[in-house]
């Protein structure tokens, strides 16, 4: 574990452990779902990853943006959302954060600043962009977050978005989950050249982490984030990170393009809740038994949710319409 700054109390250290516990367990019981078919579609697990999620949300404001990606739920639980309406969202359920109709790879919540994940590569930048292009308009202070693949960097409107953001500086943080693969393809076999050279080519800051290290991501978040609302932004992170299922639920054939041993040597010795939890202990601020106490709480939540959403009622037939069409006359009024 890196050496952070103590910038926080302990209270806030053990929310970062609690978050990222969460954000497992919400995607253990999701995978369950599938597994047990009970949920319809395909899901992208975000298991190996939460150290970026809860590292870069903790340093946000309840009134500061993200915008997801495909492999979304942990960007979700860290910006504040709960496992009912996750579970109810995801099982087609009027309950959930989109009333059934979003599914697992667009869960919005924008009481909680969360402006969506997209199943689009990529698809989300515009929005990210468009999103901190709105708060300097406004004279806000607010800060978006643009949560994407190593594979995102593949596409065109990176680009153009990066472009525009750093003519205008806006505050904006564009943040790569670099897991190593693009679907089934190692990142290194076709991506030339750094992924953080392609934000410094437009004049933007960029900084690579280690994304399986929550202080160290939570450490840069926070100062990134303090220099966007001083109008310092954009700004670019590449967070160094691994996936533990595959691409997609039904990806379970991984040996063709990883090896066991690579998957096995990032769980034993990278994990992100082992190195935390180790940290926490080694510094006095939890003991085992609270951290065990925590986790089966957790465990307990995450399974009454999942009950709780199967027994949920699905938006009634006449919802076909809602939320899909506007009335045109109403919206330019």
């Amino acid at each position: 574990m890196s050496p952070a700054k103590k910038q926080s109390n302990a209270e806030d250290y053990m929310r970062m452990y609690r978050q990222m516990v969460r954000i497992r367990a919400f995607e253990d019981n999701a995978n369950q779902l599938y597994l047990s078919a009970k949920m319809p579609g395909l899901t992208h697990m975000y298991s190996g990853e939460e150290a970026v999620a809860v590292g870069i949300c903790e340093a946000l404001r309840t009134t500061d943006k993200i915008t997801s990606t495909h492999r979304g739920h942990g960007h979700c639980v860290a910006k504040g959302a709960e496992f009912k309406e996750m579970f109810c969202e995801l099982l087609g359920k009027e309950e959930g954060y989109c009333r059934g109709k979003g599914g697992s790879m667009h869960i919005a919540d924008q009481s909680n600043g969360n402006l969506g994940a997209n199943a689009i590569v990529g698809g989300s930048m515009g929005i990210a962009t468009g999103s901190a292009f709105t708060a300097k308009m406004l004279g806000k202070d607010d800060v978006t977050v643009c949560f994407f693949g190593d594979g995102a960097t593949a596409q065109g409107l990176m680009y153009e978005v990066m472009n525009m953001a750093a003519l205008w500086n806006l505050p904006v943080i564009y943040a790569c989950e670099n897991n190593g693969y693009s679907e089934y393809t190692r990142t290194d076999e076709i991506a030339a050249g750094s992924i953080t050279g392609r934000a410094e080519a437009f004049g933007i800051e960029a900084f690579q982490v280690d994304g399986q290290d929550v202080l160290a991501v939570n450490d840069l978040a926070q100062k990134l984030a303090e220099r966007c609302r001083k109008g310092e932004g954009p700004f670019f992170m590449e967070l160094m990170t691994y996936r533990y299922h595959g691409h997609h639920v039904g990806d379970i054939n991984r040996e063709y393009y990883r090896s066991k041993e690579e998957e096995r040597d990032w769980k034993e010795n990278r994990d992100p809740i082992i190195r935390f939890r180790g940290w926490l202990v080694e510094q006095g601020i939890a003991s085992e038994d609270e951290i065990e106490a925590m986790n089966a709480t957790i465990k307990d939540e995450a399974a009454a949710a999942v009950e709780y959403a199967l027994q949920a009622k699905y938006p009634d037939a006449s919802e076909v319409d809602m939320h899909v069409f506007t009335d045109v006359k109403h919206a330019l009024a």
